[in-house]
């Protein structure tokens, strides 16, 4: 967006009804009195499990602050309010009042309307407006499939087509398929193994005959001390370390900078150069047209891979370079980014940072989609079934098949749903097919699913919200083990080991219950929950 934003302060608690603040004032701190009823979502979506905030000191800055997912300069209230700017800034919470300081630029604060809903409304439509475009629709109507917890870093054709195989012969229906780090000679370099891809034309045409589309994991590091590095070098085409005792300018510098990531040392190739861009997507559409591949998983755009002392073409922020990653990939609909920059209202396929085999990493699952849902990051991916952390798999003794059931149910009604793990390979019986049942169920509700999508692409509205967007100031603020799917299922899944019940909380209305079973709103019930069991609710009757 490149309108300016205006710093717009209401003070004290006299507030409109409905309406903003239009006079532009300047000032260095914003100090917005709270309400003791208020409570706050914040933009950074690795903190989900602590929102709302509400009368607790907190405090965090939107600057170079990814924490490995995404995140947006925008706090929404529930009682209606927003604060917003086109950069980061840093905030605290103490006290009554939040202290907005250190911002970059000038900062939206305003009221609109008395609820959750109506401040996101007001933030999606002025300041991440949708698009209209979306994702390719494959990532949301079949699970998604990606070679990563099975193979790690030994990508290779046989065992990809082995993984592919035991997929639809165990009774999946094949979707997206991606193949992770680790396929390509080195960093920087777009063409297979060679001593682990013996054909990958002949790999990529097979996948595809069996009805998968296939991604690949690219990143944007290049290896040093190789041709493409050599090359690159010369063009200036990577972030650069300024020259010692020049003016630190672009022009003076001459040495890319080295990178320690978590695969070495590498250097970054720098987004807001236009001739790096295009190598970029040169190479990718080289992929598409050699052999075939769909799209692209974009990895390892982590802001503490960007430096404010390093020198880039154009001189932007560490917030901005992460969001030019974002515009290459948004050119690709078959795409999957973990961290972002803004970009909300964007056709960009946005997944949860990857979490452990365990259960309280399951339970951040539902408030971490939140926070995607409220920055407008509504096609959102929940990570990998059971967990994409991979060496919580390594290092454990055995798995916890629960886990991986509870994770299938809880991941089943979300707007998208990826394995890793081989659920056939580590589940019995019974909890396979509880597995299964959910994949089943997600296929009875995508028709509800899509038409979700379609209208989050059109009107911003969010697939998945917390009850208090559409039940608003009934209570249910800090309900995090619940989720709405559009503004009619309620989702209950279970995210405690070995729990036969729970308890479920109900809004006002008529609902009809996964058991066939109508409840009246406005209560809560405690249902039986065995290991096989999904809880939802149809509101059927306001």
């Amino acid at each position: 967006m490149n309108k300016k934003i205006i710093l717009c302060v209401f003070i004290g608690l006299i507030f409109l009804k409905i309406g903003h603040c239009q006079q532009p004032q300047a000032l260095k701190e914003v100090f917005i009195k709270t309400k003791p009823s208020e409570k706050w979502w914040v933009g950074i979506v690795n903190q989900g499990e602590k929102m709302p905030v509400s009368g607790i000191a907190y405090t965090e800055d939107f600057y170079a602050n990814s924490q490995g997912n995404q995140f947006s300069p925008l706090l929404l209230s529930n009682e209606g309010r927003y604060i917003w700017s086109e950069k980061p800034f840093r905030f605290e919470f103490n006290k009554g009042e939040i202290n907005i300081s250190n911002q970059h630029d000038s900062v939206y604060v305003g009221l609109s309307g008395a609820s959750l809903a109506d401040a996101y409304r007001y933030a999606s439509k002025n300041f991440f407006p949708p698009s209209g475009e979306m994702p390719d629709t494959t990532m949301f109507i079949q699970p998604q499939f990606n070679t990563w917890i099975e193979l790690v870093y030994n990508q290779n054709q046989q065992d990809i087509l082995k993984y592919a195989h035991d997929i639809v012969n165990n009774g999946f229906e094949p979707g997206v398929l991606m193949i992770d780090d680790n396929w390509q000679r080195y960093y920087g370099n777009f063409e297979f193994k060679a001593e682990r891809f013996a054909n990958p034309e002949k790999l990529v045409k097979e996948l595809h005959q069996m009805g998968f589309k296939v991604m690949l994991w690219v990143c944007p590091f290049v290896s040093p001390d190789s041709k493409e590095f050599r090359e690159l070098s010369s063009k200036k085409y990577f972030i650069m370390n300024p020259k010692p005792g020049s003016d630190k300018s672009w022009k003076s510098a001459d040495e890319p900078a080295i990178i320690h990531w978590w695969n070495g040392y590498s250097a970054e190739l720098d987004f807001t150069n236009q001739g790096s861009v295009k190598w970029f997507k040169s190479n990718l559409d080289s992929l598409k047209l050699k052999y075939g591949i769909d799209g692209f998983k974009f990895d390892a755009g982590d802001a503490q891979f960007y430096n404010d002392s390093f020198i880039t073409y154009q001189k932007m922020s560490v917030n901005d370079q992460i969001l030019q990653y974002g515009l290459i990939g948004e050119q690709y609909p078959l795409n999957e980014f973990r961290v972002m920059w803004k970009m909300g209202g964007q056709p960009l396929a946005q997944r949860l940072k990857d979490k452990s085999h365990n259960w309280e990493d399951l339970n951040k699952i539902i408030p971490h989609s939140f926070i995607e849902s409220l920055i407008g990051n509504y096609f959102t991916c929940p990570d990998m079934i059971g967990g994409g952390e991979f060496t919580s798999f390594i290092s454990a003794r055995s798995y916890d098949e629960d886990l991986v059931v509870r994770s299938a149910q809880c991941q089943a009604l979300m707007p998208m749903m990826q394995f890793s793990v081989a659920p056939w390979r580590i589940l019995d019986k019974k909890r396979l097919d509880a597995v299964k049942a959910c994949v089943a169920l997600r296929k009875q509700f995508i028709p509800y699913i899509l038409s979700l999508v379609k209208k989050a692409a059109v009107s911003g509205e969010p697939i998945i919200t917390p009850m208090e967007f559409y039940f608003p100031n009934q209570g249910y603020a800090d309900i995090k083990d619940q989720f709405m799917l559009g503004n009619k299922i309620l989702v209950a899944p279970v995210l405690k080991k070995d729990a036969d019940e729970r308890t479920v909380i109900l809004p006002k209305g008529k609902w009809k219950g996964d058991d066939g079973i109508l409840y009246a709103g406005g209560k809560s019930y405690t249902i039986k929950t065995p290991v096989e069991r999904l809880p939802y609710f149809e509101l059927i009757q306001k």
